[in-house]
């Protein structure tokens, strides 16, 4: 089952979302519209909320979870991504804040608190410290990731072209006879 009511929450879905049938969606988490959970993806809300803008995807093996509310973090953190994110394969983001028109490259992990402003490349394989801010308009690699370099003209296209390349291929997906 790859939608999961965890508590009094039920993930909630905006229109013509892909979830792959190898997924897990849990507890307090909404999608927005023409989002792609794609295989082996886990997006966990069990103990804070988890919100995901539009046109986002969520390439293979990500994990997405937030941080909960304690003695050591009293309001805890949840997981807030925004709009036309591309958020590469394998991935880990934990209750961080992720802006609109984002490229956050394979295997790279963003920690607690941490926030990726609008329009930045994260370079794979990168580690987002926790409480880090990344600005906008920039590149950033490295572990701790660092910036760069300002991104490009076509880079800040490249933002719009990956999240509806995306909704293109969930929408194929979504065409798919399953049944059999």
């Amino acid at each position: 089952m790859k939608l999961r009511k965890f508590r009094d929450w039920q993930p909630k879905l905006g229109e013509r979302v892909f979830i792959d049938p190898s997924a897990v969606v849990l507890g307090d988490v909404e999608l927005g519209d023409d989002c792609s959970v794609w295989p082996a993806t886990v997006i966990r809300g069990d103990m804070h909320r988890i919100r995901i803008g539009a046109r986002t995807s969520v390439q293979d093996g990500s994990v997405l979870h937030i941080t909960h509310a304690g003695p050591f973090n009293p309001d805890g953190y949840p997981l807030i991504i925004g709009e036309d994110v591309t958020i590469g394969h394998k991935v880990l983001l934990h209750g961080c804040t992720v802006g609109n028109r984002v490229l956050i490259g394979m295997g790279s992990i963003v920690m607690d608190g941490a926030v990726i402003e609008d329009e930045v490349v994260l370079g794979a394989g990168s580690l987002v410290p926790a409480g880090k801010t990344l600005k906008s308009g920039y590149l950033y690699m490295g572990s701790p990731a660092r910036e760069v370099r300002p991104i490009s003209e076509r880079e800040r296209s490249f933002f719009s072209y990956s999240a509806n390349n995306y909704v293109k291929l969930k929408d194929q997906h979504l065409a798919e006879d399953w049944s059999h």
